[in-house]
């Protein structure tokens, strides 16, 4: 299966991006009551009863008020809360839900018979309480016998349920009688929809309180705490904590903070206050970083101790291989005279050019060195002259000299995501960037000329040829003038992100998923199209007589050019085919891919069909360190 650019291939591009399921996630009772910011279906779903016009048994948290809401005018200087924040209402509240209206019998889960909490449909197409279905002892639906699978949150009946008009349940009584709740007509008259209930209830002036000076004083409606603060003789001084005992009225507090030794001391107060609440706080987080310290502490003891258990037991096997390497080497050196003269003859032919075939592969490809530089991975490259330019995640264009200094010479920086493409054209570099943007460079100065908002997504792939550039993306590719960077066309019908672009003199190939598209350079219309079997396409090469591609699963296909027909598939690497590359030498056409597998295979290909499939040899790119990657 291809997987595009998921993480079994380290490419930065995701193919897809991830919906969040639509739908509900339930909270408890406990959460919503306290929280603002919670929209109304979410509360709807906390405060929905398992059963209509009767108690249910669940609980909700009354709504924390501070006690300077209710505090009695005065002088601003005197504003000052003489206790602690906290809730008005201690005790957990019952949660009633009474129906102005029956609810429909529609609206009724078969499995509880009350009206549906948190409604979801199941596998065979009925809906039920969430609740309901986790819950099931066999497990099995009621209706047709299927076993029960939620499959998603049912909306369309959640908003139905939030619909129903209910009373406040601060309007209500308990009928002991019929051991159901029913209106009373002397407390709220409220009514409203059962997914707003929260914007009255947390602010519904029959709501039960407390008197925040004194726990002593009786419960009181909301809208009657006013009045009673004015009158309340439970007040406190606000310089309780510091061993002031005064207790009276409101008024009498006004005239006692008067004479209160601690009212002249108030500004020391509140900035000691503060000094010991910032030492709390830089204690608290002082002990954090202990706590932590102790946790890396215990874990490099822990990690110490496996590194010594492994020292030893690569000391032992040394000391079990060292006679055993004598002996080899004992042995290798009577082969290498041998090797020596027969690696003489062959760059003795290599030099006298007798054979296409005669030369020595190793000596031939070698690492010549190592430019580092990048600070993250390198993405694509590009030569022009004596020099070379290279993308890095690290969202930087390098300049490398080729030719006499082998350094970095220049960094160009502009884009703000990764580079994923190269390519030039004139005096022209243009580069591609997950930023969804192409920046025009000038080859001689290395400065940026133009930007080019290209994409709604990454551009991957950049080719350019016959005063156009083109470049690639998700399902389509952008015609841009090379000169003027106006956008020509667009060219669709493409199934797949675009990661893969080449170009000859007639042709431009696209390859996406499972498909290489050959579009009339001239028309720019699709004139073929090649189908592939390895997932997306991610590399394409042109030689004078083939078409060639590399796959997400593995493998190169091979076409001719002149007629388009399939000659090979070529499965020798053991990871997606990333680059195909051709080089034109006197022995012949070879052609390198490189892959995920960290190997590099060199292929032949004579000047016409067919194709060889064998691979003669693999240069381990393992051993190589090119550009920091």
């Amino acid at each position: 299966m291809d997987r595009g650019f998921g993480m079994s291939a380290p490419h930065p591009i995701p193919d897809s991006l991830v919906a969040g399921a639509h739908g509900f996630t339930p909270v408890s009772r406990r959460s919503y009551a306290a929280d603002d910011n919670e929209d109304n279906d979410s509360a709807f779903e906390s405060t929905l009863s398992s059963r209509p016009n009767y108690f249910s048994q669940g609980h909700e948290t009354g709504d924390g008020v501070g006690v300077g809401s209710f505090l009695s005018p005065g002088s601003p200087q005197r504003q000052i809360s003489n206790r602690s924040p906290r809730p008005v209402v201690l005790e957990e509240e019952e949660e009633v839900i009474v129906f102005v209206e029956t609810p429909n019998k529609k609206l009724f889960c078969r499995l509880c018979n009350n009206v549906f909490k948190d409604p979801v449909i199941v596998s065979c197409g009925h809906t039920y309480c969430r609740s309901c279905v986790l819950a099931s002892v066999d497990g099995v639906c009621p209706v047709d016998g299927q076993k029960l699978m939620i499959i998603v949150a049912n909306i369309a009946v959640l908003e139905q349920v939030a619909e129903l008009v209910i009373h406040c349940k601060y309007g209500c009584r308990f009928d002991e009688g019929t051991q159901k709740y029913v209106v009373d007509p002397s407390l709220c008259p409220a009514t409203f929809k059962l997914g707003s209930r929260i914007e009255h209830e947390r602010d519904c002036d029959y709501m039960m309180v407390e008197c925040p000076n004194n726990v002593d004083c009786p419960m009181l409606l909301k809208k009657d705490l006013e009045d009673h603060l004015k009158s309340c003789s439970n007040v406190h001084c606000p310089y309780q904590k510091y061993s002031c005992d005064f207790i009276g009225t409101q008024d009498e507090l006004e005239e006692h903070l008067k004479l209160c030794k601690f009212e002249g001391m108030k500004d020391f107060l509140q900035r000691t206050d503060e000094r010991v609440t910032d030492l709390q706080m830089s204690l608290n987080q002082k002990d954090q970083e202990v706590e932590f310290l102790r946790s890396m502490l215990g874990r490099l003891s822990e990690r110490l101790e496996n590194l010594e258990k492994t020292v030893d037991m690569k000391l032992e096997l040394v000391d079990r291989n060292q006679n055993k390497i004598m002996d080899e080497i004992v042995n290798n050196q009577k082969d290498i005279s041998a090797m020596t003269e027969e690696m003489s003859n062959i760059n003795n032919r290599i030099n006298l050019g007798a054979t296409a075939g005669a030369y020595d592969p190793i000596s031939m490809f070698k690492c010549k060195g190592t430019w580092v530089g990048h600070l993250g991975p390198v993405w694509c490259l590009c030569a022009m002259g004596d020099y070379l330019f290279s993308g890095s995640t690290d969202k930087t264009i390098k300049v490398w000299d080729t030719s006499s200094s082998y350094k970095c010479v220049k960094t160009m920086e502009g884009h703000t995501g990764i580079v994923l493409a190269l390519c030039t054209y004139g005096h022209n570099l243009f580069s591609g960037s997950q930023d969804c943007t192409i920046i025009v460079w000038n080859v001689d100065t290395y400065e940026s000329t133009h930007v080019i908002k290209a994409h709604d997504n990454p551009v991957c792939t950049l080719v350019a040829a016959s005063n156009m550039l083109f470049s690639g993306s998700l399902k389509v590719i952008r015609v841009y003038d090379v000169h003027t960077f106006e956008l020509k066309r667009e060219l669709t019908g493409l199934n797949h992100w675009v990661r893969a672009l080449a170009v000859t003199s007639e042709y431009l190939f696209s390859g996406s998923y499972q498909t290489v598209k050959v579009w009339n350079l001239q028309t720019l219309e699709c004139v073929r199209d090649l189908e592939t079997s390895g997932g997306s396409v991610y590399s394409i090469a042109i030689t004078n007589h083939h078409v060639l591609c590399g796959t997400y699963e593995n493998c190169i296909h091979v076409w001719e050019l002149s007629n388009f027909q399939q000659l090979e598939t070529l499965m020798g690497h053991s990871g997606t085919v990333y680059a195909l590359a051709v080089l034109h030498t006197a022995s012949g056409t070879k052609v390198f891919s490189a892959s995920y597998d960290r190997s590099l295979r060199p292929l032949y290909s004579p000047e016409g069909p067919p194709f060889p499939s064998i691979c003669p040899f693999i240069l381990d790119a393992r051993a190589w360190n090119i550009c920091g990657t």
